[in-house]
């Protein structure tokens, strides 16, 4: 039996960083939906245990597979699952702050738990999601979230519209330990409340939430790579754009636009004129 998840990009439309915690991770909260761009993972249940990957960006991920360390920690953690061969096709851009290999993983544990009907039920999927990274909680789930703690406290999202968007990356891979050490975030002096995910109605009221809260991470990330800064602004100048922004701890940006033809011309436009970027025309989830 072959199942298929698609594991979406990860979008922070908001990532506030609220300080640095005791245990050396950040205190966040951010406001996270997916695009339909994504890998496509395969997981043959029951077949000898392998991780294979092809796909445009096969080749850029370094060390260690997270799908082999995720295979690892189920076999480890819930032995009576039925795992198998997993096959990635990535179309994903590699340390480019869209979930990348966390929605991989995500995209994992879906297939498992859709193979094992009857065993899933008994399994943590939620806590073996947070040990393995602090972005696999909100991709596991799949679904437009408010996101806090260091990624494991999540709270769907009611309602938020579904947007047509552009994503870029400029083909360059930006280290996420790098982004908070340039931020030099301060302690936390207190815990903080946790933010009650935002009911949004329409575009509009979307870019205003964006606008109030931002992302943190955008100003350190695009001291480390300027680029970032030349997207933002190419994003910006295309007609039909609200809003761009820099998603998670980039350098993927991505704008939002008023329609899906406005969002397909801009993305010609930015190929034709940045051949060298990876730029994708998309839709991003709503709720409700």
């Amino acid at each position: 039996m072959v199942i298929r998840e698609i594991a979406r990009a990860k979008i922070n439309l908001t990532l506030v960083v609220r300080g640095r915690r005791p245990d050396g991770y950040h205190e966040l909260s951010s406001l996270v939906t997916f695009a339909e761009a994504g890998d496509t993972l395969d997981l043959e249940s029951g077949a000898p245990e392998r991780v294979a990957v092809t796909g445009p960006f096969a080749s850029e991920i370094v060390g260690e597979n997270l799908l082999t360390t995720t295979l690892a920690t189920l076999r480890a953690e819930a032995r009576a699952l039925t795992l198998g061969a997993v096959h990635l096709e990535k179309h994903l851009p590699v340390a480019a702050g869209i979930g990348g290999g966390s929605a991989d993983a995500g995209a994992l544990l879906r297939a498992v738990r859709r193979a094992n009907e009857k065993q899933a039920q008994a399994v943590d999927w939620h806590g073996i999601a947070a040990r393995l990274g602090a972005d696999i909680p909100v991709c596991l789930a799949n679904v437009p979230a408010m996101m806090s703690g260091k990624g494991e406290r999540l709270i769907a999202v009611q309602r938020l519209p579904s947007v047509a968007a552009v994503l870029v990356n400029p083909r360059r891979p930006l280290e996420t330990r790098k982004v908070f050490a340039a931020l030099a975030a301060p302690p936390l002096a207190d815990v903080p409340s946790h933010e009650a995910p935002p009911a949004i109605g329409d575009l509009d009221e979307l870019c205003a939430y964006m606008r109030a809260h931002g992302n943190t991470l955008q100003r350190p990330a695009t001291g480390i790579l300027p680029a970032i800064g030349e997207i933002i602004s190419a994003l910006d100048a295309q007609t039909g754009c609200r809003l761009a922004a820099m998603s998670g701890s980039g350098p993927t940006c991505f704008g939002l636009f008023s329609d899906s033809a406005a969002a397909t011309e801009a993305a010609r436009a930015l190929s034709a004129s940045h051949p060298n970027w990876w730029v994708a025309a998309t839709r991003l989830a709503g709720a409700g």
